[in-house]
C-alpha cells in the first residue's frame, strides 16, 4: 500500500469518525506529511511496508540535527503511533515498527503564569481605548482570566453559549466535549455592557468576539492583543493567551481550589495534565519560606 494513501485514509477517519478539531487534524497531517516526505527524499520509499524502525530513527536524528525540540519530536512520533494503531486495527499492516522506538526524554517545564499583582493591574488599572475595540479587548482579557478557556474556545464562543442569568458559559472543548464554566457577576456585567454597545453600534455576530464588521476574530489577532497588554504589566518571556489559562489555574490552586475541580473547569481529560500546576504552588511556598523563615 502506498504510504500517502494510508495517511489519507487515516486523516479521513480522524475527520469523519473521530470528529477531531481542524487544529488537531492539521497537526496530524503536518507531522505525517513531513515523515512521508523524508522517506521519499532520503530513501526513495513510498510503500508502506518498505521501511522499518531504522528509517524512523534516522528521521528522529534528522529532526534533532535541525534543532527540533524533544517535545516536538515526541508529538510527531505520537502522530505516527496513532497512524499505526489505526492501520493495525484495519489489518492494513502486520507489524508496527514503532514498537522499537523510544521517544526522546522531555524536560518538564513549569507552566508560566502572571503574578496576582500584575493581573490586578492589567484588569483594574490598565487604560483601554474608547469605543468598541477597547471594550472588546478588555472583555477578552477578563474572559481568559475568568474562565481559563483555550484560545480556540474563546474565538468560537457563540452568544447562545452564554447564560447571563445563571452566570455561566458552555464551552465546546477538545473532542467536541462540552463543559460548563461559572463566571463572576462582574464578568457577566462586562459581557452585558459589551453586548449592549454592539447593539447600539449595529454590530451583529453569532460569536461573542468579532471585529466591527461582525466577523469572528482570527487567532493571530487575539494573540497580538493579549501579548500587547501583558507586555504592559509583566516581564515574563511568554505573553500568550495560553499563559492566561495557566494563570487562571495557578491562581485558583493557590487560593485553595480543589485539583479535581480545576481539572473539570479546564476540560482536561486526565488529572495528570492538571497536576503540573501543583509544582507552581510548591515553588510559591518555597519563595514564601525563603522570605519569611529566619534561617532560610
Amino acid at each position: 500500500m502506498v504510504f500517502q494513501s494510508a495517511i489519507d485514509k487515516f486523516l479521513e477517519y480522524l475527520r469523519y469518525e473521530k470528529k477531531q478539531s481542524k487544529h488537531t487534524h492539521l497537526a496530524y497531517q503536518t507531522d505525517l506529511q513531513q515523515f512521508q516526505t523524508y522517506l521519499s527524499l532520503v530513501y526513495q520509499i513510498t510503500d508502506l511496508n518498505a521501511f522499518n524502525h531504522l528509517q524512523i530513527r534516522s528521521w528522529m536524528a534528522h529532526l534533532m540535527g535541525e534543532g527540533v525540540s524533544a517535545r516536538s519530536i515526541g508529538r510527531k512520533l505520537s502522530s505516527l503511533k496513532s497512524l499505526y494503531k489505526f492501520l493495525m486495527k484495519e489489518d492494513l499492516v502486520q507489524q508496527n515498527p514503532l514498537n522499537k522506538i523510544v521517544a526522546p526524554k522531555i524536560s518538564k517545564k513549569l507552566p508560566v503564569y502572571v503574578e496576582q499583582k500584575a493581573m490586578d493591574t492589567l484588569l483594574n488599572v490598565t487604560e483601554f481605548p474608547e469605543g468598541f475595540e477597547g471594550l472588546r479587548d478588555s472583555l477578552i482579557l477578563n474572559m481568559y482570566y475568568g474562565t481559563g478557556m483555550r484560545q480556540s474556545e474563546l474565538i468560537g464562543l457563540r452568544l447562545n453559549q452564554i447564560d447571563a442569568f445563571k452566570r455561566q458559559v458552555k464551552v465546546l472543548g477538545k473532542r467536541n466535549k462540552e463543559r460548563i464554566i461559572p463566571i463572576t457577576n462582574d464578568l457577566a456585567q462586562k459581557i452585558e455592557i459589551y453586548l449592549d454597545f454592539c447593539k447600539q453600534e449595529n454590530i451583529h455576530s453569532e460569536v461573542l468576539f468579532c471585529n466591527e464588521k461582525g466577523q469572528p476574530l482570527y487567532a493571530k489577532k487575539v494573540y497580538n492583543l493579549v501579548h500587547k497588554y501583558l507586555s504592559q504589566v509583566t516581564t515574563i518571556q511568554k505573553r500568550s493567551p495560553h499563559v492566561l489559562r495557566h494563570t487562571y489555574a495557578t491562581h485558583m490552586l493557590n487560593n485553595g481550589a480543589d485539583l479535581n475541580a480545576i481539572k473539570e473547569l479546564l476540560g482536561h481529560a486526565n488529572l495528570s495534565a492538571t497536576q503540573v500546576y501543583t509544582h507552581n504552588s510548591i515553588e510559591r511556598l518555597k519563595q514564601v519560606y525563603k522570605k519569611k523563615h529566619p534561617r532560610a
